[in-house]
């Protein structure tokens, strides 16, 4: 009975201990992890065997991995691998994610400067160069090699050793090997155990090892040189010292005589590329036919699934919604057209519906939506907004077209029903709303219908008339406008646009020094239309820059005329500020002109408005700059007319300035006018630019100029625009008397 008591007793106690040490050894165990420090290593992973990810456990490792493993548990480290992101150790040595980077053949700075602090040496790794073939070498200190872009802190202890060596990198293995095969180095620079990886690759069978440049580099760890740095530093070499060679011999046959290198798709491709080629034209033969069936079976499908959608069942044309988004797209794809919108709809169509019946009624409704469909062009657009309302939308077309509407469409659609024997004619309403420049800015299609539909009622309410305009100034304007568009390409092929010139004078001796090229557009249908219209419709539609080709063209072809009869003089011709693009060389299109007429370039003097810099600074800027490159001379054109003269004289670099006169006398107080100029002009000369003034139209004016040193004209006190015939007779001192 007492042994079992004693039993009992030793039992309890085992389990109490077992209950004690199951609570205490975990703690001790944390305990110990926490003070065991943690570092976080940055290496390359693209370098296998040294440093690479292991597909597996997807951590990183290899040669350089283990060694570093070692030396830091051997220092009381614990080990966190990260790849580094930055382009190499240079810049990844700025960056506070790492505490030490691998690896290093000896100290360098980092990207910003930063000096270094390396560890002792953990291997001596070999480098070799690589070569396309057999090729002889030049000495090493004349090679230019190839590196990547990732070693430039090895490439940079490379050059410490051999100074005449040229390196360049590359960001990826195939990038060196393109730069190899181009000739573009003499040969690639690696690891000799990289290499031993690297070139298992079938694509790369054409490179050779070129033993016999092999040297060794030293295998460290670095960071920056800081009083942090250079305490992991010297822990980290307790460690190193503590990995024996046999140590680092087994790590580096363990990881060279592994096959690691894993064959991917494309080497597969490039072994096996003529058989795969000849399957893959088989296959590809034998599911073309399937594949096309399919797809032209699935778009049949889409297309009816849309058309039900975008279409009106009974009439064929647009539905509401297929209208809505038809607009959008031609409105966006036609920026420059003119357009209006007419809604429509039959007047009394109930009744028609119930003396003949709803089918006839609907014979109506596709009768009209058939011939209206076929009066229109791809860039216009017809829709069914509900019952017997349809939308329209169309370019702005001339009054002979309008006729033509009536004859090919409203009186088919009137006489519908007559010309079947029935005494009913079918009138038809219509409201037209004409676009504005705003709405193909801001396209909202119901907008315009409402506008239209105002219209259509006012049609239906009166009675005295078949249609009606929302807003008929915008029709006429429209119109012109229309007629301004469409004949600008005739008008320049028929030299119904000339181009006059405004001659530039010194009015301290008289001489003419100069001309202004302008453009004068005699309309066979407007008549003379000022340039002060059809140019800002032109540039508001893109078209400008049409006009300004063949001006530029006439003024070169002019200039070399005149070179030949002895007479030498410079034109000042207009660049918009919308011919001024990135897709447009603007400098080289001049520079070809003058090659083509024989021109040299300072007879050229090209005006850009000061507004225009404002607008789009820096693209006018190197345009400016490159013009002037070529030898042109650049002016800025009405200055003083903007609100940031001064500033763009700051920023942009001219040779010639063109005052605006009119502008700046336009308050009416004279004295105001006479302080402002005089200001003006003692700062242009002071910033040693030349000047010409514009708008001089009294004598008062010219002498006030020619008292403050502006001698430099331009301006109907002078003389006006005249064609090229009447400048060369007053050039040669025979002006008209007109």
């Amino acid at each position: 009975m007492k042994s079992k008591g004693i039993a009992k007793r030793l039992f309890a106690i085992i389990i109490c201990l077992s209950v004690l040490l199951s609570l205490t050894v975990p703690a001790y165990a944390e305990t110990a992890d926490n003070n065991e420090d943690t570092l976080i290593v940055g290496v390359p992973t693209d370098r296998c065997p040294i440093f690479y990810i292991d597909n597996e456990t997807n951590e990183i490792t290899g040669i350089g991995a283990d060694l570093m493993f070692t030396a830091a548990q051997e220092a009381g480290y614990k080990v966190v691998f990260q790849q580094i992101s930055e382009p190499s150790l240079k810049e990844a040595l700025d960056s506070d994610k790492y505490d030490v980077l691998m690896p290093f053949g000896s100290a360098i700075d980092s990207a910003s400067g930063k000096a270094t602090i390396v560890s002792e040496n953990l291997i001596q790794t070999p480098f070799t160069l690589v070569t396309e073939g057999k090729r002889e070498l030049p000495p090493f200190g004349s090679l230019k090699v190839g590196m990547l872009q990732s070693q430039r802190g090895i490439a940079e202890s490379i050059n410490n050793i051999y100074p005449g060596m040229v390196i360049v990198t590359f960001e990826t293995m195939d990038d060196c090997v393109k730069a190899l095969r181009a000739n573009e180095v003499d040969a690639l620079l690696h690891n000799s155990f990289v290499w031993s990886y690297v070139l298992q690759k079938p694509a790369y069978s054409d490179l050779i090892v070129q033993p016999s440049t092999m040297f060794t580099m030293d295998f460290r760890v670095g960071t920056t040189n800081t009083p942090e740095g250079a305490a992991i530093i010297s822990r980290l070499n307790t460690g190193i010292a503590q990995i024996s060679d046999t140590r680092r011999q087994a790590v580096t046959l363990d990881y060279t005589s592994r096959r690691l290198y894993k064959y991917d798709f494309y080497d597969f491709i490039y072994s096996y590329w003529l058989i795969i080629l000849l399957a893959f034209l088989l296959f590809l033969a034998i599911i073309i036919i399937a594949v096309e069936k399919i797809k032209v079976m699935k778009k049949r499908h889409n297309e009816d699934i849309q058309n039900l959608i975008t279409h009106d069942p009974l009439t064929g044309i647009l539905s509401m919604d297929g209208f809505r988004k038809r607009v959008e797209e031609l409105l966006r794809e036609n920026p420059k057209i003119p357009y209006f919108l007419s809604y429509n709809n039959i007047r009394d169509f109930k009744f028609i519906n119930d003396r003949f019946g709803r089918s006839e009624g609907d014979e109506l409704l596709k009768f009209w939506a058939q011939i209206s469909k076929e009066s229109l062009k791809e860039n216009e657009a017809i829709g069914r907004i509900t019952a017997d309302r349809f939308a329209v939308l169309r370019n702005i077309i001339s009054d002979e077209d309008m006729r033509s509407d009536e004859i090919n469409v409203i009186n088919p659609v009137r006489n519908y029903f007559i010309d079947r024997g029935k005494e009913n004619p079918v009138n038809l309403c219509s409201g037209i709303y004409v676009l504005t420049p705003n709405d193909h800015k801001n396209i909202d299609v119901d907008h315009m219908l409402d506008m239209a539909l105002i219209a259509e009622k006012r049609v239906r309410k009166n009675h005295d008339n078949n249609f009606a305009f929302y807003n008929p100034e915008q029709w006429e304007k429209g119109k012109r406008m229309a007629d301004i568009i469409y004949s600008l390409p005739s008008a320049i092929e028929s030299g119904d646009i000339q181009v006059y010139y405004q001659p530039q004078i010194n009015y301290e001796t008289k001489e003419i020094i100069g001309a202004e090229a302008l453009s004068r557009w005699n309309h066979k249908k407007l008549g003379v239309i000022s340039p002060s219209e059809f140019i800002p419709i032109l540039e508001d539609t893109g078209l400008v820059f049409d006009l300004d080709k063949y001006v530029w063209e006439t003024v070169c072809r002019d200039l070399s005329a005149l070179n030949e009869k002895g007479i030498h003089i410079a034109f000042s011709i207009n660049v918009s500020r919308l011919d001024i693009r990135e897709d447009r060389n603007i400098p080289e299109l001049f520079s070809n002109l003058i090659k083509k007429y024989n021109i040299s370039p300072d007879q050229l003097h090209i005006e850009i408005t000061e507004s225009a810099y404002v607008e789009d600074t820096e693209e006018l800027i190197n345009t400016t700059n490159k013009l002037r490159e070529y030898g042109f001379k650049v002016e800025m054109d009405d200055f003083g007319s903007g609100y940031s003269s001064l500033n763009m004289l700051k920023e942009v670099s001219v040779d010639r300035i063109k005052l605006d006169l009119n502008f700046l006398t336009s308050s009416g107080n004279e004295k105001k006018s006479e302080t402002i100029l005089s200001c003006v002009i003692q700062m242009i000369r002071e910033l040693e630019i030349e000047l010409i003034t514009e708008g001089v139209e009294t004598a008062e004016q010219a002498d006030f100029l020619q008292s403050k040193g502006a001698n430099a004209m331009q301006g109907y006190y002078f003389y006006k625009p005249m064609p090229i015939e009447d400048f060369e007779k007053l050039k040669e001192g025979t002006p008209d008397n007109d």
